[in-house]
């Protein structure tokens, strides 16, 4: 009975780590260079807003956040706390050619296929030299390297007077 008890907390302990590990990859995605993951449930977060960008991107993207940046969004007040996070989902721009059918003519578009999904995390005393922000981008469920994460602050640089957030608020 006693040479049992090895093996039975062998493979308990086995059992825990297969846990973890299917936990892990259900979550979507492993840590990338900022160490930010992909937010359980950020999918059933509240819309901010939507928007199409043109031009080389082409995309369609749906702009959520966690329950701080909604009520900082809807409040009105700004900087964003430290636990705020928006996720910015895109997909192709795609022609809906059922819908186009029905009204005869190109009018109509859906969201294709996914491009990616684009974080930002305010964490003020980690990110204090980015504006309190972290970012990340995952696309296929994988993070973007380093080279793509650090053009992100320079990006938004020019939206400090809005805490370095472009997107408003759609009531």
């Amino acid at each position: 009975m006693k040479a049992l008890q090895p093996i039975a907390l062998l493979l308990a302990g086995a059992a825990i780590l297969g846990a973890v590990a299917v936990r892990a990859l259900a979550s979507g995605a492993a840590d990338n260079d900022t160490g930010i993951q992909l937010p359980p449930g950020y999918r059933d977060w509240r819309l901010v807003s939507v928007a199409h960008e043109e031009g080389n991107l082409n995309d369609l993207r749906a702009i959520l956040g966690n329950d701080p940046a909604i009520k900082t969004y809807r409040d009105g007040t700004l900087p964003f706390p430290d636990g705020t996070i928006i996720a910015r989902l895109a997909w192709t721009h795609t022609p809906s050619e059922e819908n186009n059918k029905v009204f005869g003519r190109d009018q109509s578009f859906i969201a294709g296929a996914a491009t990616n999904i684009q974080l930002m995390v305010k964490d003020s005393k980690k990110y204090g030299e980015t504006g309190g922000w972290g970012f990340a981008q995952f696309t296929n469920g994988k993070p973007a390297g380093e080279a793509i994460i650090k053009t992100c602050f320079s990006c938004h640089a020019p939206a400090k007077a809005h805490d370095y957030v472009f997107t408003r608020y759609a009531p």
